[in-house]
C-alpha cells in the first residue's frame, strides 16, 4: 500500500502525530475501491498449528455476522464442516456478483466486444497474517477429493490470496493496510498492525489523544487481538480448558455435555471474535468518508476483468492453482507485480498532491519553475515526417534519480508525456531539459504547454501493460526446473 521506500515526508508526519497525539493524513484521496457490501472475514486459528481453523466471524451486515467454530480444531471432519459452512457463504457470495454483464470494446479495431461482470467481490480482513491465513486455508482446501463444495472454496481463497499481493487491486484487502496508507501515527510501524490499537489514533473516543486511545487498546482482555493468533492468556485460561472439557464429553458419549462444551467453546470464540468485527466496520465507515481517486475506477475494471477470467476458467474446467510455479511462470509472476506496483505509485502521485510531495523527496518526481519554452520545435523522423517535439526548460530544486528512457507526466496534463534530455547544474540548483513526446498535438494544430514562469510538477509515466519475454518451459536451463519430465512418464504432483 506504501511505497517500498519510507519518505522523509512519512517520518515528519509520524513526528507530528507522535507529539501532538493524534494520527496525521498522509493522502488526500483514497486509492482503493470499495464496494457497497464488502464480505468481511475474521479467522481465528489454533496457536502451534499452521491451518488448524478455531472460527471466523463473517457477513456482509455489521449488524448480522455468521459466526463459524470449531470445538476441536485438530479433529480433521470437524474442520471439514467448518470449511463446508464456510464455502456456503462465501460461493453464495461470488455468484451474486455474476448477475449483471457489460460489454467491453477491444483496443484493436480487429477484435470483437467482450463481455465482463459489472460487480465483483470484495474480502476485506483485518490485517495482512489473515489474508495469507486465508491463502493457507486455499492452498489446504483446493486439492482435496471430495464432491461437495470446499475444493472449490480452496480455488477462489486461493485467487483473492494472489490478487491481494497484486498493488492497486481492490478484491482483497487488509483493513490495516488500507488505514496505514492514509494516515501517520506516532507509534511503531509493529504496533500499526494492530487494528485496535491504530484505530484508536485516527479516530478517538471524545475526550481523549489517539496516544492515550492507544494505550487503552493495549489491553487484550477489552480489544483482543484482531487474528489469525489469539492472545496467550486466552489460550491457557480460557481455551485450553475449554476444549479439554470437549475431549472428555466426546470421549464418554455424554451428548448433553458435549452441547455444554461446544456452547462454552463458542462463547469463548465468540468473544475474541466480535471487537474486532466492529472495529472492522468501523474502519470502513471511516474510510468511506474519503473521496476515492480517480484512477480506482480504471484498476476495479481491471479487477473485474480478472474476476470474470477466474469464473470462465472454472466453468470451463480448469485446473486448480499449482501447488509451486514453474520457474519461468514465477520469474513472469514477479515482473508484473514491480510493474504494477510502479504504476499504481504513478497513478497516486497523478491524483494526490500529497502522494506527488512524498514522491519528490524520493528523487521520483520533481517540481520547479519554467524558465525557457520552445513551443514551435520540431524534428525529422527516420521517415521524413517533421513531428512537432516542444522544448520545456525547468529549475528545480528537488533530488531526481535520472533513469534512461524514463517518461514524466504532470498531474497538470495528464495526456503529455515529457522525457529529460538533458540536466544542467547551476548555483540555484539544476536545469532539466525536457522535450514533449506526446499530447503535444501536431505543427499545425499544437496542444498549449506550460508557460514561462509556471510553476510544474512532473512524476514518472505509469507504466504500460507488457514487459520483458521470458523463454518457453521447454527452454529453461536444468538450474530452474529444466526442461518438462518425458510426456509418456506419469505425471506427479508433489505431497500436499
Amino acid at each position: 500500500m506504501q511505497p517500498a521506500v519510507s519518505s522523509l515526508l512519512v517520518a515528519l508526519e509520524k513526528l507530528h502525530a507522535a507529539r501532538s497525539g493524534h494520527a496525521r493524513p498522509l493522502r488526500r484521496k483514497r486509492h482503493h475501491h470499495l464496494v457497497d457490501e464488502p464480505l468481511v472475514i475474521v479467522p481465528l486459528k489454533l496457536a502451534g498449528e499452521a491451518a488448524a481453523p478455531l472460527g471466523c466471524a463473517v457477513g456482509t451486515d455489521p449488524d448480522d455476522p455468521l459466526l463459524l467454530t470449531v470445538p476441536q480444531p485438530r479433529n480433521r471432519d470437524l474442520q471439514h464442516a467448518f470449511f463446508l459452512e464456510l464455502a456456503r457463504v462465501v460461493l453464495d457470495y461470488i455468484a451474486a456478483r455474476q448477475t449483471e454483464t457489460e460489454e467491453v470494446l477491444s483496443h484493436r479495431r480487429d477484435e470483437p466486444p467482450r463481455l465482463r461482470y459489472a460487480d465483483a467481490p470484495q474480502i476485506l480482513t483485518p490485517n495482512r497474517p489473515a489474508l495469507e491465513y486465508l491463502g493457507l486455508l486455499g492452498r489446504l482446501t483446493r486439492f482435496q477429493e471430495t464432491e461437495d463444495e470446499v475444493p472449490l472454496l480452496g480455488r477462489w481463497l486461493t485467487f483473492f490470496a494472489d490478487r491481494a499481493e497484486y498493488p492497486g487491486s481492490s478484491l482483497a484487502l487488509a483493513m490495516t493496510d488500507l488505514l496505514t496508507a492514509q494516515w501517520a501515527t506516532g507509534q511503531s510501524e509493529l504496533e500499526d498492525a494492530n487494528l485496535a490499537m491504530l484505530l484508536a489514533w485516527i479516530c478517538p473516543p471524545e475526550g481523549m489523544t489517539g496516544a492515550q486511545a492507544a494505550r487503552a487498546a493495549e489491553d487484550p482482555l477489552d480489544f483482543p487481538p484482531a487474528g489469525p493468533a489469539t492472545d496467550p492468556e486466552f489460550d491457557n485460561l480460557v481455551l485450553q480448558p475449554a476444549v479439554h472439557g470437549y475431549d472428555r464429553a466426546a470421549a464418554a458419549g455424554d451428548r448433553v455435555a458435549l452441547a455444554r462444551a461446544e456452547a462454552k467453546i463458542r462463547e469463548a470464540v465468540a468473544s475474541q471474535l466480535m471487537p474486532t468485527w466492529r472495529l472492522m466496520w468501523k474502519g470502513l465507515e471511516r474510510l468511506r468518508a474519503l473521496p476515492e481517486a480517480p484512477h480506482c475506477e480504471q484498476r476495479w475494471a481491471a479487477d473485474r476483468d480478472r474476476f470474470t477470467g477466474h469464473v470462465d476458467h472454472i466453468a470451463e474446467g480448469g485446473p486448480p492453482q499449482p501447488r509451486h510455479d514453474h520457474a519461468v511462470a514465477a520469474a513472469a509472476r514477479l515482473a508484473t507485480l514491480e510493474r504494477a506496483q510502479g504504476r499504481f505509485e504513478a497513478e497516486q502521485a497523478l491524483d494526490d498532491p500529497f502522494v506527488l510531495a512524498e514522491l519528490r523527496t524520493l528523487g521520483e518526481a520533481f517540481g520547479g519553475t519554467v524558465v525557457d519554452r520552445e513551443p514551435d520545435r520540431t524534428e525529422v523522423s527516420p521517415k521524413g515526417r517533421v513531428l512537432l517535439r516542444p522544448r520545456l526548460t525547468v529549475r528545480t530544486e528537488d533530488p531526481v534519480r535520472i533513469e534512461h528512457d524514463q517518461t514524466y507526466v504532470s498531474p497538470e496534463r495528464p495526456r503529455q508525456t515529457a522525457r529529460i534530455r538533458q540536466v544542467v547544474d547551476d548555483d540555484s540548483g539544476c536545469l532539466l531539459v525536457l522535450d514533449v513526446i506526446s499530447g503535444m498535438g501536431t505543427p499545425k494544430r499544437p496542444a498549449p504547454i506550460p508557460e514561462l514562469g509556471e510553476t510544474v510538477c512532473y512524476t514518472r509515466a505509469p507504466a504500460q501493460f507488457g514487459g520483458q519475454e521470458f523463454p518457453a518451459p521447454e527452454e529453461t536451463p536444468w538450474t530452474h526446473g529444466g526442461p518438462p519430465a518425458d510426456l509418456d512418464e506419469p505425471h506427479r504432483e508433489p505431497d500436499q
